[in-house]
């Protein structure tokens, strides 16, 4: 199993990232399963299913009778420019540009003044069918430029920026379109004219990095939420069967709201549990009763410079442990809580907690959003980290392999809940 570094290197967009956890199911000997046929499972069958290019499942059968669903839900995408489908802008001068629009609540700063280029998936027409391909331009491609100080002198002043002016993207220049979308044509390998469709993102040149005194910082592109995604899926590959069954979610879509058919406020989740239980022959009531789920997000960890927007008594750092997040947006309450905390004490994982300053609020989460659709106890976690929604974040080094540590347990286990007595063994 390859290191995070690796994966995030590796996943500049959610369809690569997906592509990557794929391939290592398949090299761990699970059944790549198909939505729209009858799915034949058997005890000790390893499987999984990916909807949309973006959204990966996977799961383990133990045995026929399993007494519930030891579950993690994280998510693929992160905050980033989307390319519009006509894409490219001709002018002023003989620049052509690149029409963009944000995805999710970015730090628009970051982006500026650094090598850039695309990457995502094209919507390929071949014989009889529409094929999707994996797109990533290996090169330094695209920039977007900052006005000089001379030019803007409230640039350091609380600048606001025009999302259709400030942050388009330059690509060169030029007198003809066409160029771009003849570029992807060439990254694919098809012609400009069988391109029926494409989602790609602006994504950064620069790789992952380690740095600080004691090499104790992580650097890089969409650590909220692949460090989760990564870390989860570790411990769901590396865990000991039990009497239920391990289901590992990667959503698509929550930086929008998750209101899709890959995201967490579709119904995904709730049609594989559906799937299971009935290929199983077990009762979907008493097996989601007596089921669970670590909803892991990353969590802001207590700022350098700005301590004071951490709340007085709740103050995650990095490198010191998990994060399990609490109050009015999060699933977790005092239960679940009590359930994670102790078998991360069982293993001798450090956790930490996160509340918001009373005045700020937080957003929503997968484990909430999942919730909706399917009733289980659940708690939010993350890894604590400084820039979130920035294009370059920052976290600790140490925090993904207590995350690692933390849910091989979680999926070796079973939850079981029973007049307000709860047992994970």
């Amino acid at each position: 199993m390859y290191d995070l570094i690796t994966f995030l290197n590796q996943s500049p967009s959610r369809y690569h990232a997906v592509a990557n956890l794929a391939k290592t199911l398949d090299e761990e000997g699970y059944t790549r399963l198909c939505e729209g046929k009858t799915w034949q499972l058997a005890p000790g069958g390893k499987y999984y299913v990916v909807r949309n290019g973006s959204s990966l499942m996977a799961f383990r059968i133990p045995k026929a009778d399993f007494t519930g669903f030891m579950m993690s839900a994280s998510h693929s995408d992160f905050p980033a420019f989307l390319m519009k489908e006509n894409a490219e802008l001709l002018g002023p001068e003989n620049y052509i540009r690149l029409n963009a629009e944000k995805y999710g609540g970015l730090l628009i700063s970051p982006w500026l003044d650094r090598p850039l280029t695309v990457a995502g998936r094209v919507l390929v027409q071949t014989a009889g069918q529409i094929e999707s391909r994996l797109a990533y331009v290996d090169r330094d491609l695209l920039m977007i430029p900052n006005v000089a100080i001379h030019m803007n002198r409230a640039a350091n002043d609380g600048y606001k920026y025009d999302l259709k002016v400030d942050t388009i993207p330059l690509l060169g220049q030029g007198e003809e379109k066409g160029s771009f979308r003849a570029l992807m044509a060439q990254t694919v390998g098809c012609k400009s004219e069988d391109i029926l469709g494409w989602d790609l993102y602006l994504c950064l040149r620069q790789k992952s990095i380690v740095w600080g005194m004691n090499n104790e910082f992580l650097s890089a592109q969409g650590l909220d939420d692949l460090q989760c995604a990564y870390g989860c899926f570790r411990g769901f590959i590396e865990a000991q069967d039990s009497d239920s069954v391990p289901v590992y979610a990667l959503f698509d879509n929550e930086e929008i709201g998750s209101k899709t058919r890959q995201g967490a406020d579709g119904t995904f989740l709730a049609d594989l549990i559906d799937r299971i239980c009935a290929a199983m022959g077990r009762e979907k009531v008493s097996a989601v009763a007596n089921s669970f789920m670590v909803s892991a997000d990353n969590a802001h960890a207590v700022h350098p410079n700005h301590p004071e927007f951490a709340d007085a008594t709740h103050r995650p750092r990095m490198n010191g442990g998990i994060v399990i997040k609490r109050g009015p947006h999060y699933t977790t309450d005092g239960a679940s809580q009590a359930v994670f905390a102790a078998l991360c004490a069982k293993v001798g994982v450090p956790v930490q907690y996160f509340f918001n300053r009373s005045d700020l609020s937080g957003g929503g989460t997968l484990g909430n959003i999942s919730f909706s659709h399917l009733s289980v106890n659940t708690l939010d976690i993350g890894m604590p980290q400084l820039a979130m929604h920035s294009c370059f974040e920052t976290t600790g080094v140490r925090d993904t392999e207590w995350l690692v540590q933390a849910m091989t347990a979680f999926y070796s286990s079973t939850y079981k809940e029973e007049n307000g007595v709860f047992c994970l063994v």
